[in-house]
């Protein structure tokens, strides 16, 4: 299908933000807006955003992507993810008067992206989003990095050989690997036994948006991703994301061997596809 993209230009707190927005000849009603984690900008690692949005707008579904305040060409200070609630609500407004057909929007985001996703719709509780597009969601903090490194990395490396042959031979520092093991391990207890105090963290948030939100969730996690692991890690052993993860309205798409951002073709176009495939079921 053919489609035209456009440029727009709209105010956030006395800035001007940039946007692109693509708008089929025959548009669907349910439109995406891509919110781009950070810091990067509308076109994303290796032009991911560009050609997810292009890929969308040839499939009849309307895209906007857009810069934050401070990134790309818009203007402003830079923000972190927990500070874009009102850039996204502008994009929202900006997005359907562009396209006067979209009754219903998705949000689609990547790393911190895909949290600012989940602070918005726990701050805002808009009506318009019909859906979420979660990539590897971002949920870091000292002690989860620790819990998943204790998993993933320390756990992993004690069944290689290559490990034993090194610190046999002395050319590994089996203090300086003890160390990081035990300094992790800290580290890791220290966000337990500080998890109830946090009652209005992000990742508290995060759960709080997921959980009061009534539409439908495509989360997607890359098999080799630290990012990914650590959400699920989290996700698992904290309270607040009690049972989240386990309802009928969210699928789960898990490709093995992908990386943080897919960067790989093969990989950037299963996401585009298992994209396609949860929006068209939405439809049904």
């Amino acid at each position: 299908m053919n489609y035209a993209e456009q440029a727009v230009v709209f105010p956030v707190g006395g800035e001007q933000l940039l946007g692109i927005v693509a708008t089929p000849d025959t548009p669907i009603d349910c439109g995406v807006l891509i919110v781009v984690g950070g810091p990067q900008y509308r076109v994303g690692s290796h032009r991911q955003f560009l050609l997810l949005t292009r890929r969308l707008a040839a499939e009849g579904y309307p895209t906007m992507r857009f810069d934050y305040r401070g990134m790309g060409d818009s203007d402003g200070a830079m923000r972190n993810f927990e500070e874009v609630t009102d850039d996204i609500g502008a994009a929202l407004d900006t997005f359907q008067s562009s396209c006067p057909t979209i009754r219903r929007v998705v949000l689609w985001g990547l790393c911190d992206a895909a949290s600012s996703a989940l602070l918005y719709v726990q701050a805002t509780r808009d009506s318009r989003i019909a859906g979420l597009v979660l990539l590897n969601p971002w949920v870091r903090s000292e002690a989860s990095l620790a819990q998943t490194h204790i998993k993933h990395y320390y756990g992993q490396r004690l069944l290689q050989r290559e490990f034993w042959i090194k610190l046999l031979s002395g050319k590994l520092s089996l203090f300086q690997s003890v160390r990081g093991l035990v300094t992790s391990a800290l580290k890791a207890r220290g966000t337990s036994d500080h998890a109830e105090g946090e009652i209005r963290s992000f990742q508290d948030r995060m759960a709080e948006g997921l959980r009061q939100f009534s539409g439908r969730v495509l989360l997607i996690l890359s098999g080799e991703d630290y990012t990914a692991k650590e959400f699920l890690e989290y996700a698992g052993a904290n309270a607040a994301w009690s049972g989240l993860l386990d309802t009928d309205r969210i699928s789960r798409v898990e490709p093995p061997d992908a990386d943080h951002t897919f960067s790989a073709q093969a990989l950037r176009l299963k996401v585009e596809d298992a994209t396609l495939d949860w929006l068209a079921s939405l439809e049904r």
